[in-house]
């Protein structure tokens, strides 16, 4: 089969044997899979990553141990939790300290023809939901994660810092919730996608400062703390959405002086972000630069990484 290798920054295409399918695990084969930036940022040598990447997919399920799930489209929960510890007992697997992570640690990720996870981390795709929306389910539901973590009411004025997918999506998802949205981003053509969905967007040539109750850092890059800091009232808070590879500089005294909260948000349910999809509450097509096929990786990489591209999906 053909799967995706990463090495030292270098995206390779290479046959690989069939992988084994364990007791309670289900064998995918990939239909599509989208490149995120985490993705790139395990390019450019976060987290030392070298293998196979990738954790935006969906597939069509070919072995399974519960025989209901065979023939399925599905899409996966990204964290392998032990299912043992304190933290999988409280249903916080994603936080689980012996966890692997798909195509980030420990476990192949789905740029592969055929592919792996736990049979209890799938969710079916709803015949109302395309393949190419559902690639979007596992970053949609991180977006959707900050409505778990902070109360926003229906009106709050929030600001989204930054125009790429992830910074779009959650735009969106704030905006059905009822929040007032204003989006913050570089590029006319990426913010018009927010101005259709009926956010109010503008270019951050002069970002305002000491405005928002809540801000959202989804910029992709280490300044954008220390942005969202600035924009955040006293006792505001800053939604940390950024994935950014090497260390990131804070100057601390703003935040112990205005008692800013730093919120970390990670990856979040599946559920919210299906029904989204299913309600068509989110526009995810939008987002799509391109499509692929998976013996095209390194091009597909190379594209992924280009100014103003969005969402490249690879097809198997």
């Amino acid at each position: 089969m053909l799967a995706v290798r990463l090495e030292n920054g270098i995206v390779k295409v290479r046959e690989r044997p069939r992988p084994r399918r364990p007791e309670g695990f289900a064998l995918i084969r990939l239909l599509e899979a989208g490149i995120c930036n985490t993705d790139l940022e395990l390019q450019r040598g976060y987290y030392n990553f070298g293998g196979t990447p990738g954790h935006e997919f969906v597939g069509e399920v070919v072995e399974a141990d519960s025989s209901d799930l065979v023939g399925q489209r599905v899409v996966g929960e990204i964290n392998l939790a032990c299912g043992k510890c304190e933290w999988c007992a409280k249903g916080l697997g994603r936080h689980c300290p012996r966890r692997t992570v798909l195509g980030i640690v420990k476990h192949p990720g789905a740029f592969r023809e055929l592919l792996t996870l736990p049979e209890r981390n799938l969710h079916r795709v709803p015949r109302g939901i395309s393949t190419e929306q559902a690639v979007f389910v596992e970053p949609l539901a991180a977006a959707c994660e900050i409505l778990d973590q902070v109360r926003i009411p229906a009106g709050t004025r929030v600001a989204v810092l930054g125009d790429g997918k992830l910074g779009l999506l959650v735009g969106q998802v704030l905006k059905a919730h009822g929040a007032e949205v204003h989006q913050y981003g570089r590029h006319k053509d990426k913010l018009r996608i927010a101005t259709n969905a009926g956010i109010e967007a503008r270019v951050a040539r002069k970002l305002p400062q000491s405005e928002y109750g809540l801000v959202v850092d989804a910029t992709g890059s280490s300044d954008g703390l220390r942005q969202a800091v600035q924009m955040a009232k006293p006792r505001g808070t800053v939604v940390m959405k950024s994935t950014v590879h090497g260390v990131v500089r804070l100057d601390s005294a703003p935040v112990i002086v205005n008692e800013i909260t730093l919120v970390g948000s990670r990856c979040g349910r599946f559920e919210p972000a299906l029904r989204l999809l299913r309600t068509r509450q989110v526009n995810v097509e939008n987002l799509i630069s391109e499509i692929l096929p998976l013996k095209d990786a390194p091009l597909a990489f190379r594209r992924a990484a280009a100014p103003g591209v969005l969402k490249v999906l690879l097809k198997a």
